[in-house]
Parts: structure tokens; sequence; C-alpha cells
């Protein structure tokens, strides 16, 4: 129910929810989660739990990534409770629960087995030592490609390719009077959209967001450098309009047999590769996320999880609704429905000892070879004072963050030069580091 005052919420602040067997009376959760094709198959298995817990019944809010931040984070901040489980990442996750907006993932079963999941991605989900979501999966970056056009193109794909190469692969492949073009790449405005791949880019060219005196080199040669990179392969070996498309666009793309390569996360594999739902399932094949001055940095780390607010009313619910569809259990139900090749991929070690799915899933070894080179620690070729890959894992990263994306997209679709997208950026950047007080 959601009828709780807000002076009873307060005392559940850091309280440690157990998942043991209850029984539940008319309780609704209300869950909030990104439109993304392995979410969508939790909401089409989830009235399995809901057969399991009579009196349990989930009310679904599926958003586009960018209206879920919103809505989430307007939500968290204001501790109004509309939301009983919330889909967040390894950004939000360690500052919100740093400030005790999010129960602390504790007592939970034994069968969930907690140590099978990856230290890289339990640390980007804790803070002060205790876990704040459970990671429905995990993810890299890597290059997706069409190996029946790079071969027709007489194009070898490296161990290791670089962004020179993977341009000089688009000039070649690019078709655009039947329908193939060479490159796919994020273009919509939004810091986990075009902010996040573009950040790769930067990286690998030898930039970073801020140097070791919180100083933002967002302008730097190096940033300039890859954006100007970045706006000129997609502008002469894109699709049309690239500004418009993100994760799900590109994929819609990649499915229909227009891309000759994409470079984005590594979740995407069990999708590009589904013959139901991919017209070129049998042409994929996976490299690393290119790399160009430096390898550092070039392919990031994420994990979308599952939390439960201090503000749901129904927290036991709510904790045994994230066990359930983080959980081992959750990943047979996948596997038998739907191929053990769709299992939620880039969370649990034994996933990838086993050898069923490392011989179903063509994409799995480039996928555990990625996440394992991910270092949020030390992500860019020279020294940084923050932790994160594609963000910064500061509080004021978000709010900055999508201004700046909304340069870049400009920057794209031509409206303004990347010069002045990035100075601009940098300025204002740097106007919320000195009021936040990491620059004097």
């Amino acid at each position: 129910m959601k009828a709780i005052t807000r002076g009873l919420r307060a005392g559940f602040i850091g309280l440690a929810c157990t998942v043991a067997a209850t029984s539940y009376a008319e309780t609704v959760l209300t869950i909030g989660t990104v439109n993304n094709g392995d979410m969508l198959r939790m909401q089409g298995l989830a009235s399995a739990f809901e057969q399991a817990n009579p009196g349990i019944t989930l009310e679904w809010k599926v958003l586009d990534e960018n209206t879920l931040r919103q809505h989430i984070t307007r939500d968290i901040a204001s501790g109004s409770g509309e939301y009983d489980v919330i889909t967040i990442g390894m950004y939000e996750t360690p500052i919100w629960g740093a400030n005790d907006w999010l129960v602390p993932m504790e007592n939970l079963p034994a069968s969930y087995d907690i140590d099978d999941l990856f230290d890289s991605v339990k640390n980007g989900l804790s803070a002060n030592g205790k876990l704040y979501a459970l990671p429905f999966y995990g993810e890299s970056s890597m290059t997706m490609y069409r190996k029946d056009l790079f071969d027709k193109a007489g194009v070898t794909m490296p161990a290791q390719p670089t962004w020179e190469f993977m341009r000089e692969a688009a000039s070649k492949i690019h078709d655009p009077a039947n329908g193939v073009y060479g490159a796919c790449l994020r273009g919509k405005a939004g810091w986990g959209e075009n902010v996040a791949f573009i950040t790769t880019v930067a990286n690998a060219f030898g930039g970073q967001w801020f140097d070791t005196s919180w100083e933002p080199q967002i302008a730097s040669d190096a940033w300039v450098t890859a954006v100007n990179f970045y706006v000129d392969l997609l502008t002469n070996y894109g699709p049309p309009e690239p500004f418009k498309n993100g994760f799900n666009e590109n994929l819609s793309l990649m499915n229909e047999g227009k891309c000759g390569f994409w470079v984005d996360a590594t979740v995407a594999g069990s999708f590009v590769t589904d013959p139901s739902q991919s017209q070129v399932a049998d042409k994929m094949a996976f490299a690393p996320a290119p790399s160009q001055v430096t390898e550092k940095g070039s392919g990031w780390l994420w994990a979308w999880a599952l939390a439960v607010p201090v503000s749901s009313d129904d927290k036991d619910a709510a904790m045994k609704f994230a066990t359930w569809a983080t959980s081992k259990e959750y990943s047979a139900l996948v596997a038998e429905n739907f191929g053990i090749a769709a299992v939620p991929p880039g969370t649990r070690n034994s996933t990838y000892e086993n050898a069923q799915y490392m011989a179903e899933a063509s994409f799995a070894q480039t996928t555990l070879e990625q996440m394992n080179k991910a270092t949020p620690e030390d992500s860019t070729l020279e020294e940084n004072p923050y932790t994160g890959i594609q963000f910064v894992t500061i509080p004021k990263f978000q709010a900055f963050a999508n201004k700046v994306a909304e340069q870049l997209a400009a920057a794209l679709e031509g409206k303004t030069t990347v010069e002045q997208a990035l100075d601009r950026s940098s300025r204002l950047v740097r106007r919320e580091m000195v009021r936040d007080g990491y620059i004097k």
C-alpha cells in the first residue's frame, strides 16, 4: 500500500530487508525500468514471479533511457515513493547508496550465491562496503560487424582494431544506394547515450573529462580530435540523421542488415545473433571496442541493476522481486524460454564457466574479455581524479553531461562546429565544478 506517512518511511533508512517466504496481501509493486530488450523479457516472464508469490501484483513503468532517468532521479531525490523497484546503474547506485536513499542488499538467500557475481560489477554497485543494487546484466562495449561485408570488401578485422582502421573499413563498406551504412554509432543526446559512447572515443584518443585538479579537459586537443573524427565518420559513412539514433535505434538498423559495423554495448550480442530478431544473425562477428592512442577507457563498464528505494512502502516484497529477477533461477527461466544465449550477460562467473553458453553465444568470449579489461579506477591515458570510464562518479555529472550531450548532438547535426560545442561545454562544466567546490 502507498499510504504510509513520510515520517514512518524515514525509519526504514538503512534497514536490511530479508527475502524469506512471506505472505503478501494485495501488494502492488511499481517497477521502473528501461525499454531495452532484456528488460522487456523480464516483464514478459514476470508472471512466473506473481504465480509463485500470491498477493503480489507487478505494475510496470517501462520508459526510454533518458525519460526513465529523469523520472527515477526526481522520485529518489524527493522521496515520493512512486517506485518500489528501480532500474539504475553504476553511476547512480554508489552515490544514492551513500546518501541512504537505497535499501542495502543484505540477508540474501544462500541460493542467490552472491560470491558468483563479478567483483567489478559488485564494486560498481556498492558504497562504503555495502551492495545497494543487484545486477540484472553487465556490459562493456565491443565492435559488432557484418563479416560477409568485410569479406566482400577484402577487409580483415585485426585482434585489436583502431578507430582509423574502422574508418577505412567504413569507407569500403558504405553503400547507401543499397541500404548499407558503413558505421552505426550513438548520436542521440543524453549522458547515457551519446556522451557515454563519445567519452570512450575521447579516452581512446588520449582524452579525459578532468585533470588531477578537476579542471575540465573536454576542450583539449584530444577531445577536439576525437569528436571531429566521430562527426566526420558518421557524416560520411553513417545512416541519415545519426543524431536521432541511440542504442535501440542502432540495434534496429543492425538487425535490419543496414550497418557495416556498430560499436556499442556487449549486451546487444544476444539480439544481433537471434534469428527471430536479426536478418543478419548468421553473418555477425565480434571484436574489441576500437582503440587509438591507447586502449585505456576504449571500452566501457556498466551494469543495469535493480534497487529498492527507502521510500518504498513494500520493501520486503520489492527485495524479493529484485532477488528473483537477478538470480540463477531467473537465468534458467530465460534459457528455457529463449535459449541459453539469451541469459542476462556480464554478471555471473558461472555463466562464463558454462560450456554450453560459451559454445552457443558467439559474442560471449568478447564480452568476457572486454569486461575484464575495463578498469574504472584507471580509465584514461593521463592520470585523472575520478572513478568511471564512460561517466564520472560525482553527483553533478548527470546534470552537466546532459547539457554537453546536447552540444555534441548539435555538432553532429551540423548546427555548430565541434570546437564551438566543446568550448561551450567546457565553460558550463567548469562553472558547475566551481559552484560545487571542486575548483577554487
